[in-house]
């Protein structure tokens, strides 16, 4: 079976040439030929290149051909390089195979062939590979019946599962990443290595986890992946937060929902709508708190009272635990996450201007995440009940179009800010002046006062008068 013709590509070409200069049977190999059988479409393209020889010396006669804007990045001490041109990336390696002890990922590394090179794959759908040597351009070699395994949609270790991931554990991870990505099942072999080698993943550094942990949150369809990072003891790994969440308990027939495949559907429900990674962390972590907060109270059943503060302040210790940036990333979440009951109540009760404007205040310019969250949190069964949440959000959202329109709440800072309060009583510190910044502020999101300075100055002289503090002259 020969792919001559769909080597298109002229990177190919420029390899081939320089390959059979070097004497080295070259070839493409791993995820590009993986997902070139799929008829997968990259917007920007990564490359595995192999040859018998020095990957980092093909590497360097490819980048010289190539020209003034191709990057190359040698990493000597693993024997491989990099080379960027074009927003394409293309990594060259000389073949190898590898061997590994008990506490470490890193491997002893020797020269060896193609077929060892292969056989360290972590998949049989990744260790397929083409020919780029002239004689044999486009040549397809598979020894482990990856094309095969496309077909049925399975995903399935080149050798044994165990050794596989006892050598390197982060293919556990990338098992279930790529069942997510592709929506294929995990041969039932290679599932229970994951289980009985779960525990391995402590010798993975965190990043790495995390890295194929949001590759998998980002995919169609994520509660596949976490399910089956779930079912397998992943999960419990390095994120048992998310695993406390799963069960029912029953008290007098009173039965609270299962929070974990709640999450689940909110999860899914809200990359309908979003590939932002944060905006689905949110949703992923919008009743984090459920189970340190779960309480049963005679005559109203199960309660989860100030889930959303506590879980709000528990987002930057799993930040942090999961190695997630701890920057306006995390505050992003923190928000969405103290925030997510308020639209719900509001669409359970009458919509009070006041009760908008504050809303727009402390949600900003996330307003309109926060009502995606909010949409995504509506799992309920009842087709009624589903209609009947989406149309009272729509009434939230016509009332804070509304209300923005008339009052510019959003992000809006005071009229009358404390340095003019300073100058107009004449004090220059004090309890006074954030006692009357708050009063201003409340008044106007109260709707006592219009969002203006000559308004909001008239109040404060009246609220300094309560005080009992003296004005000094007009502004």
């Amino acid at each position: 079976m020969n792919y001559k013709k769909s080597l298109k590509n002229p990177i190919f070409q420029t390899i081939s040439k320089i390959a059979d200069e070097l004497n080295y049977p070259t070839y493409v190999v791993g995820g590009w030929v993986r997902d070139l059988l799929l008829k997968r479409e990259k917007e920007i393209t990564d490359i595995d290149f192999v040859c018998i020889g020095s990957g980092v010396k093909l590497a360097e006669k490819v980048s010289e051909i190539l020209g003034k804007k191709a990057i190359l990045k040698v990493f000597k001490k693993f024997g491989t390089a990099l080379i960027t041109f074009n927003e394409e990336n293309y990594e060259f390696i000389g073949a190898r195979k590898e061997s590994y002890r008990r506490d470490s990922r890193k491997p002893i590394i020797e020269n060896g062939t193609l077929e060892d090179d292969q056989n360290r794959r972590d998949f049989t759908i990744n260790a397929m590979a083409l020919q780029l040597n002239k004689e044999h351009y486009g040549k397809f070699l598979d020894p482990f019946n990856g094309r095969e395994d496309l077909e049925n949609k399975i995903i399935i270790t080149p050798l044994n599962p165990h050794k596989t991931f006892s050598d390197d554990p982060l293919r556990m991870m990338r098992a279930i990443r790529f069942a997510t990505q592709l929506n294929f099942s995990i041969d039932p072999d290679t599932i229970e290595a994951i289980k009985m080698n779960a525990h391995r993943l402590e010798i993975i550094s965190q990043e790495r986890i995390t890295q194929e942990l949001n590759k998998i949150i980002l995919t169609i369809t994520p509660s596949i992946g976490f399910k089956l990072l779930y079912d397998t003891n992943l999960l419990k790994q390095f994120f048992n937060e998310m695993c406390n969440l799963q069960g029912v308990e029953k008290i007098n027939n009173h039965l609270h929902k299962d929070n974990f495949y709640h999450t689940l559907e909110v999860l899914d429900n809200i990359s309908i709508n979003t590939n932002d990674l944060w905006l689905r962390w949110a949703a992923i972590l919008h009743d984090i708190a459920k189970p340190q907060t779960k309480k049963y109270e005679e005559g109203i059943g199960w309660t989860f009272h100030a889930h959303e503060f506590i879980g709000s302040k528990m987002v930057k210790g799993i930040f942090k635990r999961l190695k997630l940036p701890l920057n306006q990333k995390m505050e992003f979440v923190k928000k969405l996450v103290a925030l997510h009951l308020r639209p719900i109540v509001l669409a359970q009760d009458i919509v009070t201007d006041s009760a908008i404007r504050r809303l727009l205040f402390d949600a900003g310019d996330d307003i309109d995440n926060l009502m995606t969250l909010c949409d995504a949190d509506i799992t309920s069964k009842n087709p009624n009940k589903v209609k009947k949440y989406l149309s009272n959000f729509q009434l939230v959202r016509n009332k804070l179009k509304e209300v923005e329109e008339k009052d510019r709440i959003r992000n809006f800072q005071p009229p009358i800010n404390g340095t003019e309060i300073m100058e107009i009583f004449n004090i220059t510190s004090g309890k006074e002046i954030g006692l009357l910044k708050i009063a201003i502020k409340n008044a106007i999101l109260d709707g006592i006062v219009e969002n203006n300075k000559e308004d909001a100055l008239v109040f404060l002289i009246k609220k300094a008068v309560d005080l009992k503090i003296e004005k000094k002259n007009e502004i």
